[in-house]
């Protein structure tokens, strides 16, 4: 079965608002088994509703509508899907006392025109959730087609879809199958060498049908790559997952730096806990970027003892024993910067950064020249990057780059 999801709300084509009811539902209809191959949005014009509803069914067998269910005079959802359908809008006494009792409840007094939100259109039926005041609806359409309605509200809204319309859409599919992905994020590769790299893999799953592979740019999280399956169950289709996940391995190798929701200073801070090891930062050009990710991870406490942000060529001569007689933008620097924040901090592994993120040369340094260093146990390794951004972005890839550095030093055995 083919499911689309139509978002209601001239506030998200201005911007005003992020529509991400249509993520939820579409996650949730692939863990059911739903295809959905397209997510439309439409602002509050009738005309506009009734073109995008009426292809949107050409296409699906079902259509999940969210939002435009309120009770002011641009909700205009039941009265689009009610001339759709051929029929009138009758009010549903029972919701209005189910109304009623949600304001009566608070204390407060019901106005008038809240009583829209119990008109229904006639053949159609009351979702049995109604966490608040609007009603969500299921409504049948010719050949068999549904439109479910559904609250603009998130909590609302899943509600409605945990509770009710995800059970019906499977038991109209008779489908009983699941696809799930899994995303391997990368490092240190493009897109379109990843791409080249798996070209012989992507032929191969193409055909046999059973798993897709797909490549997202996402600029300082890298380049992902959504490995997708589908099965008649999880046990399965997570199998093929895993078989996928090690045959791609072996062909990217360790630019592979993290799974799913973890970023590159949890799978970080995670090889440095179960190796008992704590660690330490030393910021130049970052100025404590590196820091601030490392302690948005929960726990990051258990490995990370903190960080010394020398920004001013004297604080890494006095804190960071960086020596007088070289610049504060170079291989020894950085390396001096990275012994020298263990030493004061009583670390086992550092990192540290230095460089010119322009828009002007810094210390006979042209814009985007990074030097980086990673220390683990006193063995220093450096290098540096020659990056083509602006400053925002300069600063932002050598926070990603050094912690990639010094995971793979962790990862490797010693």
């Amino acid at each position: 079965m083919r499911c689309e999801i139509v978002a209601v709300g001239t506030e998200i084509l201005l911007g005003q608002i992020v529509d991400t009811n249509s993520a939820w539902i579409a996650e949730r209809l692939a863990e059911t088994g739903i295809d959905c191959h397209f997510q439309t949005v439409v602002g509050d014009n009738p005309e506009r509703m009734s073109e995008v509803l009426t292809s949107a069914l050409e296409r699906a067998e079902a259509l999940i509508v969210t939002g435009g269910l309120g009770p002011t005079q641009d909700d205009l959802t039941r009265e689009v899907v009610a001339e759709l359908m051929g029929v009138e809008l009758v009010r549903d006494m029972e919701i209005v006392e189910r109304i009623q009792e949600r304001f009566s409840s608070r204390g407060r007094p019901m106005p008038e025109n809240n009583l829209k939100q119990a008109d229904v259109p006639v053949g159609a039926s009351a979702i049995t959730e109604m966490p608040g005041t609007a009603a969500g609806l299921i409504c049948p359409m010719p050949e068999g087609k549904v439109i479910y309605l559904v609250p603009g509200v998130p909590t609302e809204m899943k509600q409605m879809l945990e509770g009710t319309v995800l059970q019906d859409l499977v038991s109209r599919s008779g489908e009983r199958s699941v696809i799930s992905s899994r995303v391997l994020k990368t490092w240190g590769h493009s897109e379109s060498g990843l791409a080249e790299d798996l070209a012989e893999e992507i032929e191969r799953l193409n055909s046999d049908g059973e798993v897709t592979l797909a490549f997202q740019a996402s600029g300082i999280e890298g380049v992902k790559v959504r490995i997708t399956a589908k099965a008649a169950n999880k046990e399965q289709s997570d199998s093929l997952l895993d078989y996928e996940e090690t045959v791609l391995r072996e062909l990217i190798g360790d630019h592979i730096f993290a799974v799913d929701h973890q970023t590159m200073e949890s799978v970080v801070l995670d090889q440095l806990k179960a190796q008992s090891l704590t660690f330490a930062t030393a910021e130049s050009i970052t100025g404590g970027m590196i820091g601030s990710r490392l302690t948005e991870v929960s726990g990051s406490s258990d490995s990370y003892v903190g960080s010394v942000v020398a920004y001013e060529a004297d604080v890494k001569r006095s804190l960071l024993n960086v020596p007088k007689d070289i610049s504060v933008v170079s291989q020894e620097a950085v390396e001096a910067m990275a012994l020298g924040v263990c030493d004061l901090l009583g670390a086992d592994v550092s990192v540290a950064v230095s460089g010119a993120a322009g828009p002007y040369p810094h210390e006979g340094q042209e814009p985007g020249t990074v030097w980086m260093a990673t220390n683990v146990s006193g063995d220093v390794e450096s290098f540096k990057v020659l990056f083509p951004f602006d400053r925002a972005q300069i600063r932002q890839f050598t926070v990603i780059t050094v912690l990639n550095a010094l995971r793979k030093r962790l990862e490797s055995p010693r």
